[in-house]
């Protein structure tokens, strides 16, 4: 996928890398997000940005569909989407959110989880996401509130720029303004959806010691684990003990820490 911000590009290449990074968080949100949805059993769902089918996953468990579509423009993710995700209604394809592959009004609920910040034009996806959806159907996107409480990534984030104060334009929050309500909603009512509504979803993230917290940066899947690969292994010794000193261990090692996401639904 390409960044949000023109020039820069992360890595998305390897669902082994990003499943123990987000992709086991992204399917706790997925279980809070899919009930406000209210769509009914049997539907036809598409999930743009599918990744490592982490929402597709949780779609077929909790929502009861008759058919589930997932695009992305990885070849890696979508590869390891049908590997994993073993069921017979669940499809995958590779294909570009801003000229999505499907065939106008073929869906009932279109949704997106973690992805419309890293496209170069976001307006251009949700258009696409209205398109392929049928009048009377959902549009639906969730996203990361980086600039706020995604507390995993602010405390890396905020140890990068104390170390190296020339890389915080390379932090996710200021990178993606997208990501907070009222610019969700716009790009949502721009597309034409109707009733419109964004709401905040906060999910425990915990990590049983230290080494479960850092070792998923390294995996080089998105913009924090693309920076900390890019660092010499002196510098991002640095970074991982500055990160350490910062965190909230509680009395057994373990570190609890809560991510929020924004997410946004609109109807055709």
């Amino acid at each position: 996928m390409a960044s949000g911000n023109p020039g820069q590009r992360d890595v998305w290449k390897s669902g082994a890398s990003y499943e123990p990074y987000i992709g086991r968080w992204s399917r706790v949100v997925a279980r809070e997000f899919l009930p406000w949805l209210d769509v009914p059993a049997g539907r036809r769902w598409l999930d743009v940005g599918c990744g490592t089918g982490a929402l597709s996953q949780t779609i077929l468990e909790i929502a009861a569909p008759g058919a589930v579509t997932g695009v992305d423009r990885s070849d890696g993710f979508v590869a390891y989407a049908r590997k994993h995700v073993r069921d017979a209604r669940a499809q995958f394809e590779v294909g570009d959110a801003q000229a999505l592959p499907v065939e106008t009004g073929a869906h009932d609920a279109v949704v997106s989880g973690l992805m419309l910040n890293f496209v170069p034009r976001p307006q251009q996806a949700v258009a696409e996401m209205t398109r392929a959806v049928c009048a009377g159907g959902v549009v639906a996107v969730y996203v990361w509130d980086y600039a706020g409480r995604m507390e995993m990534m602010r405390h890396f984030w905020n140890a990068v720029a104390a170390l190296d104060p020339a890389a915080r334009d390379q932090d996710a929050g200021p990178r993606f303004p997208i990501c907070q309500p009222d610019p969700l909603a716009e790009v949502f009512r721009n597309a034409g959806l109707r009733d419109t509504k964004v709401r905040p979803i906060e999910i425990s993230t915990h990590f049983r010691d230290f080494d479960d917290y850092w070792s998923p940066f390294l995996g080089g899947q998105g913009p924090a684990p693309s920076h900390a690969m890019s660092l010499s292994e002196e510098r991002r010794a640095a970074l991982r003990e500055r990160i350490r000193a910062g965190l909230p261990f509680a009395p057994d090692g373990s570190i609890p820490l809560v991510a929020r996401v924004w997410a946004v639904r609109g109807k055709k």
